[in-house]
């Protein structure tokens, strides 16, 4: 017994000694991040400071890092195509990233909701369905379409991503606000709350992050990367379904795996009184 205790004392110095160098080190703040054709210059004091706090933060933040890292395969393989449909710099799925962590179920503590993080009152202006028995803010596409549609909007308004960028977390409305009474052009001059001049930097990191997570100490290998989703089939619906679990099981699938596969619908039944078209996978 006094043996191994003698082991112990002698070898946990040994042990915290080592430790520091199991720890990845974050990467260094770049000059200068080109973000969606924008050249930011980060060689002002406040900015390299503002951006480093951003990289040590995806340094150590394990278990999100990681899930993001796992999911992004398999996301982005989904959002990309439509980004770049609607002329949309591919960039901006980075924005989709830090809102949701690339979890398309991501429900926020104020009630966002899906992979672009829309309130209900965005999702109205941009005419997305939201009620008890359907919510396409879990559409992964419709809610990407919309996003597009939201990020055009404010291009136009303000000219700048970062501007835009701050606009997607405070809103349009704010923003334009703080811009015309601090007599700015870009957002990351104004003086704002702390979570959106934040919100900035993160959106420069994330990008840094997913284009070399090695410089970040994370090694994923391909296999551990969730695959793309597979090939599904498509059956409209243009009236009521009385029951999901019915419908589920007359295509030779699960309740749970139609949900899985669909979670844009939130109830067992959908009582579609307009006579809506709606899609269905089929898993």
């Amino acid at each position: 017994m006094k043996r191994t205790l003698l082991l112990i004392l002698l070898l946990v110095p040994a042990l915290l000694f080592a430790q520091p160098a199991m720890h990845p080190t974050p990467p260094r703040v770049p000059d200068y991040v080109v973000f969606a054709g924008d050249t930011v210059r980060l060689d002002r004091q406040d900015f390299r400071e503002r951006m480093d706090r951003e990289l040590i933060s995806f340094t150590y933040m394990h278990t999100n890092s990681t899930l993001m890292l796992r999911r992004s395969r398999r996301m982005f393989a989904l959002v990309t195509p439509i980004l770049k449909e609607q002329g949309i710099p591919e960039d901006l799925k980075y924005l989709m990233a830090i809102e949701s962590n690339l979890d398309p179920l991501a429900v926020s503590a104020t009630g966002a909701s899906g992979l672009w993080q829309f309130t209900k009152a965005t999702a109205a202006t941009y005419k997305l369905e939201v009620n008890a028995e359907v919510d396409e803010r879990f559409h992964p596409d419709k809610e990407t379409l919309a996003a597009c549609q939201y990020l055009k909007d404010a291009l136009k308004k303000f000219g700048d991503w970062m501007t835009v960028a701050a606009s997607y977390n405070a809103g349009q409305g704010g923003i334009a606000a703080r811009l015309a009474e601090q007599k700015q052009t870009s957002a990351l001059e104004l003086f704002i709350k702390e979570e959106t001049s934040r919100y900035m930097f993160r959106l420069l990191a994330c990008k840094m992050f997913f284009e070399n997570p090695a410089a970040f100490g994370f090694r994923l290998t391909p296999q551990e990367m969730y695959p793309p989703y597979p090939r599904r089939t498509a059956v409209s619906v243009s009236g009521p379904v009385s029951s999901w679990v019915d419908f589920a099981l007359q295509h030779g699938t699960t309740y749970a795996a139609l949900r899985d596969a669909n979670p844009w619908i939130r109830d067992v039944k959908l009582t579609n009184k307009a006579g809506k078209t709606y899609w269905v996978l089929i898993p």
